[in-house]
C-alpha cells in the first residue's frame, strides 16, 4: 500500500481524474480487432525488486521474438514510488498500455474509466485455464478489469520444530476452531516460559483476518454497492479475541506485537521462532522458512468446519490490467495473454509473482518448484474456498491502516473492542463515501 506522504500525493492526483478524461479510446486498433502488422510500441509498468525485473525482461524478449513488429518498453519502480508515478501519468493522459495493478487500487482506477474491460479483448486474451473464482477477483459489475497473476490464501503457519520440542501434537486442521487455537497456544506459551509464545498476535496490519471471521459467519466487509455491511458484533468479537490472547500470554505483549508487525517479515515472531502459530498467506511459506531456518507447515484456518461457509478465498497477488486509452488494446491484451499462458514464459517467471492463477501453468512449473513452493501450491489446490469478497471499493485503500490503528488502541487499553468496532465501521464508510 502507499505510505505516509506518498499515499496522500498519489491519492490527490488520482482523485483529480475524471471519467471524461479517461473513457475515450485511442486512435489505434480496437480491442477485438486483428493484431496489426505495423510497428507497435507498448509500454509496460510494474513494481518489484531486481529479480522480478530480470525475469520480466527475459519474458518481454521472448514475446518480442514471437511478435517482431511489437516492441515492449519496460518501466519498473519500487512499490512506494509506483503509485505516485502511475497516478501522475494517468492524469497527464500518458498512461502505460499494460500495468501491474493491486487489489487495493483496481476499483479506484476502474471506476474512473482508466482500465479496459478485458472482456472486449477475448479474441486475444485466453482465460480458459483460470478458475471462475479466481477471475472474479478482478471483476466489477460483470467487467473484467484485471487478470489475476498469482493467487494466495490465508493460512495458519505452524513451527513443527517447536511443537516437537514441547511434546505438543500438531492439531487436526480439518476440525479445529478458534478456541482450539487459543487452547493449544496456552500450552505452547506455558512450555515456552516467556521466550516463545503460542500465537503471533493477528490483526495488526491486515484486515484479511477480520474479513475471514465475517465470512465464516456468512457475512462480509462490503456489499455490491460498496456499503460497509460488517456487523459490529463480529468486529467486536474479533478484537476481543486478539485482546484475550495478549492478556493471557498466549500472544506477545502489545509493545512486542506492534514492534514486530512494523519490522517486516524477517523480524516477525514466526521468522524469529518466538511464536509457534501465525496467520500468514500460504505464499509466504518459502520466505518464512528461509528466515526462520525451521520446519514450517501450512494449516487450514480454524473455524472453517464450524462456520456458515468457508472463510478462505483466493487473494490475487496482483493483476495485469490494460489502459482504457491504449492505442493498441488488442496487442496489449495479446501480451497479457502471453504473460499468463505461455509455458516457456512461466518457466522463467515461476512463483516470483505468486503461485500462478492459471491452473494449467501451475502444473507445468510444478517440477521446478522448491519444496516450500510445492507446499504452497498444494494448499492452493486442495483447500476449499468460497467466492471472493467484493473488490476493495474506491476510497477504502486505507482499510489496513485504519484497522491497525484501532487494533493498537484495543491492545494498549485506549479503547474497548466494542467502541473500536463501531468507530472502525464508521470511519471506513466515511472514506468510501468521500471518494464517490
Amino acid at each position: 500500500m502507499l505510505r505516509g506522504v506518498r499515499r496522500g500525493t498519489a491519492w490527490a492526483v488520482l482523485l483529480s481524474l475524471t471519467a471524461s478524461m479517461l473513457a475515450a479510446c485511442g486512435s489505434g486498433t480496437e480491442a477485438g480487432a486483428d493484431l496489426t502488422t505495423e510497428k507497435v510500441t507498448l509500454r509496460f509498468t510494474w513494481w518489484g525488486a531486481d529479480d522480478r525485473h530480470k525475469r520480466t525482461q527475459q519474458v518481454i524478449e521472448m514475446f518480442q521474438r514471437k511478435h517482431p513488429n511489437i516492441t515492449v518498453k519496460g518501466e519498473f519502480k519500487e512499490w512506494n514510488g509506483y503509485w505516485d508515478s502511475l497516478a501522475t501519468t494517468m492524469a497527464a493522459n500518458d498512461a502505460p498500455d499494460i500495468m501491474q495493478m493491486d487489489e487495493l487500487y483496481i476499483a479506484s482506477y476502474a471506476e474512473r474509466g482508466a482500465l479496459l474491460d478485458l472482456n472486449e479483448a477475448k479474441k486475444h486474451l485466453d482465460t480458459t485455464n483460470f478458475d471462475q473464482k479466481a477471475l472474479a477477483t478482478g471483476a466489477i459489475a460483470g467487467k473484467q478489469y484485471g487478470l489475476p497473476v498469482g493467487l494466495g490464501m490465508y493460512s495458519i503457519m505452524v513451527n513443527l520444530d517447536l511443537l516437537e520440542k514441547y511434546g505438543i501434537p500438531v492439531p487436526d486442521d480439518t476440525k479445529w476452531s478458534w478456541d482450539d487455537l487459543r487452547k493449544i497456544g496456552e500450552q505452547v506459551s506455558k512450555a515456552g516460559g516467556g521466550a516463545v509464545f503460542g500465537v503471533q498476535s493477528p490483526g495488526i496490519n491486515d484486515a484479511a483476518g477480520l474479513s475471514i471471521r465475517a465470512r465464516q459467519q456468512g457475512k462480509a466487509m462490503f456489499d455490491a454497492d460498496a456499503k460497509v455491511v460488517l456487523p459490529q458484533e463480529i468486529a467486536r468479537d474479533y478484537w476481543q479475541y486478539i485482546l484475550d490472547l495478549s492478556k493471557s500470554g498466549v500472544a506477545p505483549p502489545p509493545s512486542v506485537s506492534v514492534e514486530k508487525a512494523s519490522a517486516g517479515l524477517n523480524q516477525s515472531a514466526t521468522a524469529t521462532g518466538t511464536a509457534v502459530f501465525g496467520l500468514w498467506w500460504n505464499t509466504q511459506l518459502t520466505a518464512l522458512t528461509a528466515a526462520s531456518g525451521a520446519r514450517l507447515k501450512l494449516l487450514r484456518l480454524p473455524g472453517e468446519t464450524q462456520g456458515a461457509s468457508p472463510g478462505a478465498y483466493y487473494k490475487p497477488s496482483m493483476f495485469w490490467s490494460v489502459s482504457a486509452r491504449s492505442k493498441y488494446p488488442a496487442e496489449a491484451a495479446a501480451f497479457v495473454s502471453f504473460l499468463a499462458n505461455d509455458d516457456e514464459a512461466a518457466k522463467v517467471l515461476l512463483t516470483e509473482r505468486g503461485v500462478p492463477a492459471n491452473q494449467k501453468i501451475r502444473e507445468a512449473i510444478a517440477g521446478q518448484l522448491k519444496d516450500t513452493d510445492k507446499a504452497a501450491k498444494e494448499y492452493l489446490d486442495t483447500v476449499p474456498v468460497s467466492d471472493p469478497p467484493r473488490i476493495t471499493p474506491n476510497g477504502a485503500s486505507t482499510l489496513d491502516t485504519i484497522l491497525k490503528r484501532h487494533t493498537e488502541d484495543v491492545l494498549f487499553g485506549r479503547t474497548t473492542p466494542d467502541t473500536a468496532a463501531a468507530a472502525f465501521i464508521r470511519e471506513v464508510q466515511s472514506e468510501v463515501d468521500a471518494a464517490r
